[in-house]
């Protein structure tokens, strides 16, 4: 009978110690968090959502998305997350003020989302009214440019600057003194020189070899595939939930054909339609469009964005692009393994 009072004490101290830090020290410490926003009182961040996004964030619970995907940047020095593009800054407790409840996430199955409506394209318009090939074209043209060639194309400046600029002017210089001191025969030779220029060309194959074996290797995010919506676009996430794997034929995404619905096309096809191809797409006269919990959570995606600055955190989204331009010819290469970055949801 004696040790039960100190096994009891001892018992409520543990609960009372872990509630005072796990919940009364953190409300005092980010309880009190507001919007950001600048002197004028115009930028503010964040802003209360919509209700189709808050709707959305229901679905998305409903059905265990927070299960395979995370939302939280976690810091450049403890993880490679602002290495992979998943955001230009970590995250932070004033991004999730608005949300109830927030999808921290502690697992990724797939990629992390808290940037995921930041990537979306600008031009949302250009996806539905062009129809179905013609936009996937353009988005196929336009997304990897966009992508790959950023990266590719800064190498090959470095390799070509230095290239021309020391072969013509060193070669130059002393075939130029040379046929100087050399005897009269030796100035059919000095045209020579006159044409080492041309060796720019070879310069130039040389620099144009790194750009295909840039483009060659895969980058570390998906690629837009030609007859596709423009990647990260409404369209795009549409088709991304519907058929997952006519995106990405490694996604272990479950689909979510259900949010859907088929119907018999009367009169013209409506803009809202999936542009689907292959097996997913629905028999002659019949289409696929979204439900209104499928119009939620592409909604609720494409509002998750994290990119606005904030005071207390230090955006460093800049010096992974440029740090990395060296090398990322080896990089997309070596990063398909971290390509969780593949729209795996």
């Amino acid at each position: 009978m004696k040790g039960l009072a100190p096994l009891f004490i001892g018992i409520f101290g543990t609960f009372a110690f872990s509630w005072v830090g796990l919940t009364v020290i953190p409300t005092w410490q980010i309880g009190h968090l507001n919007p950001q926003s600048d002197e004028d009182g115009t930028d503010i961040y964040p802003r209360p959502q919509s209700g189709m996004f808050q709707r959305g964030a229901h679905v998305y619970a409903a059905n265990g998305c927070v299960y395979c995907h995370s939302q939280q940047v976690r810091a450049d020095y403890i993880a490679n997350d602002i290495e992979r593009k998943w955001g230009n800054r970590r995250s932070a407790p004033r991004d999730y003020i608005f949300d109830r409840p927030i999808f921290l996430g502690k697992m990724r199955m797939g990629q992390d989302l808290a940037n995921i409506g930041a990537r979306a394209p600008a031009p949302e318009e250009s996806p539905l009214p062009a129809g179905g090939a013609s936009p996937g074209g353009q988005g196929a043209a336009v997304s990897p440019a966009a992508v790959a060639p950023p990266q590719a194309a800064s190498p090959p400046p470095t390799a070509a600057s230095p290239s021309p600029a020391a072969s013509p002017k060193s070669a130059g210089s002393p075939a130029a003194t040379a046929p100087a001191a050399s005897p009269v025969p030796k100035a059919p030779t000095s045209p020579a020189p006159a044409a080492a220029p041309t060796s720019p060309s070879p310069a130039a194959a040389a620099a144009a070899s790194p750009s295909p074996a840039g483009a060659a290797s895969p980058p570390p995010w998906p690629i837009q595939t030609a007859g596709l919506p423009p990647m990260y676009s409404a369209a795009w996430h549409h088709v991304h939930l519907y058929a997952p794997r006519s995106i990405n034929p490694d996604s272990n995404m479950p689909s979510y054909r259900f949010l859907y619905r088929k119907r018999r096309i009367t009169g013209e096809r409506s803009a809202e339609a999936l542009q689907l191809s292959g097996s997913d797409a629905p028999p002659e006269g019949w289409e696929i469009v979204p439900t209104f919990d499928a119009k939620c959570v592409v909604a609720y995606l494409m509002g998750l964005n994290q990119s606005h600055p904030l005071k207390e955190v230090r955006s460093i989204g800049g010096a992974p692009a440029t740090g990395a331009a060296p090398s990322p010819a080896a990089a997309p290469g070596a990063s398909p393994p971290s390509s969780p970055a593949a729209p795996k949801k």
